[in-house]
């Protein structure tokens, strides 16, 4: 059942919200940048208001000079909109809950989470790193495009196709690596899982020196000589380790299992879309990675809008 939020929400509140955001130091004219002469230009659309400079004589409104420029959605809707689109809400339930069109929904939804590949990441960058392939169940290929060719059969729910995943072949794989020291991730959708693509991919995101955990898979092999060391644990059926200590401490350092457990989480935040697009995943995977690293709700709602963060990102 889905609960019509709208009629709860406070649109003054909701307005002050996005202009905190839009304008965090200070709504000014957009021309001379001026913030003192402000005169109240209309007021039809209360609680957004219309402005007149009174030393350039420009008529702006909090949204003029932003990516909501335009824009007549009332406050409340965008603020659900963006809290929507963080939370991972699929946009078919999002367009009957706010009583608008999905298509167009889906739409923003695309041209808003692209931007969040655009900032820089936060950094994933210590001592040591565990990077690890994987598949993901629910990234199907060709989910909302057209098949006008018979020979091109629509997207299939259960892609079994045998050996690894690719993009080609509808099964794009996802590349991470996680830092030990802060838990941050980088993720980054990918072609293949060849080895010349793990490796540019863990020396990219990983410094020299730094210590890499993975899996037994051959595609990280050249790790040593990219001057990172490498330990494996062995996930061959019927020869089966989870966690090792090579050194005598005690403490099992030898081990993949954060990055399992973080596929599972992505997975779990893609289940409820039923499928995604191939040439959509990254941004489901970067607002993904925004909300693992803990940006906060006005960081990821910043980072959709395409601004920068008001505080710089914890590495």
């Amino acid at each position: 059942m889905d609960f019509p939020i709208v009629d709860l929400m406070d649109p003054g509140a909701c307005y002050r919200y996005l202009v905190d955001l839009l304008h965090p130091d200070g709504l000014s004219c957009p021309r001379c940048h001026r913030s003192d002469g402000m005169g109240v230009q209309a007021r039809h659309r209360a609680p957004v208001l219309d402005y007149r400079c009174t030393h350039c004589g420009r008529v702006f409104n909090a949204y003029t000079g932003t990516p909501l420029h335009g824009t007549r959605r009332p406050p409340a809707q965008w603020v659900l909109i963006f809290r929507g689109f963080a939370q991972g809400t699929p946009t078919a339930q999002l367009a009957r809950e706010l009583g608008c069109d999905r298509m167009h929904l889906l739409d923003l939804r695309h041209r808003f989470q692209e931007r969040a590949r655009e900032p820089p990441r936060r950094s994933a960058r210590s001592p040591a790193r565990r990077p690890k392939r994987t598949r993901c169940s629910r990234m199907r290929g060709k989910k909302g495009v057209r098949h006008p060719n018979p020979d091109d059969p629509p997207r299939r729910r259960a892609n079994k196709r045998r050996g690894h995943g690719n993009f080609a072949n509808d099964r794009p794989p996802v590349v991470g690596v996680v830092s030990r020291d802060t838990g941050a991730i980088v993720l980054e959708v990918v072609e293949r899982t060849d080895q010349e693509t793990l490796i540019a991919f863990v020396t990219e995101h990983t410094d020299d020196g730094a210590t890499v955990y993975t899996d037994e898979w051959s595609g990280y092999a050249r790790l040593s000589a990219e001057g990172r060391g490498h330990a494996t644990v062995n996930h061959t059926p019927g020869q089966r380790e989870w966690a090792r200590d090579d050194d005598g401490d005690g403490i099992r350092e030898v081990h993949d299992n954060t990055l399992e457990g973080l596929w599972a989480a992505l997975r779990t935040f893609l289940r409820p879309f039923r499928g995604i697009s191939k040439h959509y995943l990254h941004q489901y995977v970067a607002v993904f990675q925004w909300a693992y690293n803990k940006v906060g709700v006005a960081g990821m709602v910043r980072t959709l809008l395409g601004l920068p963060l008001s505080t710089p990102t914890a590495s």
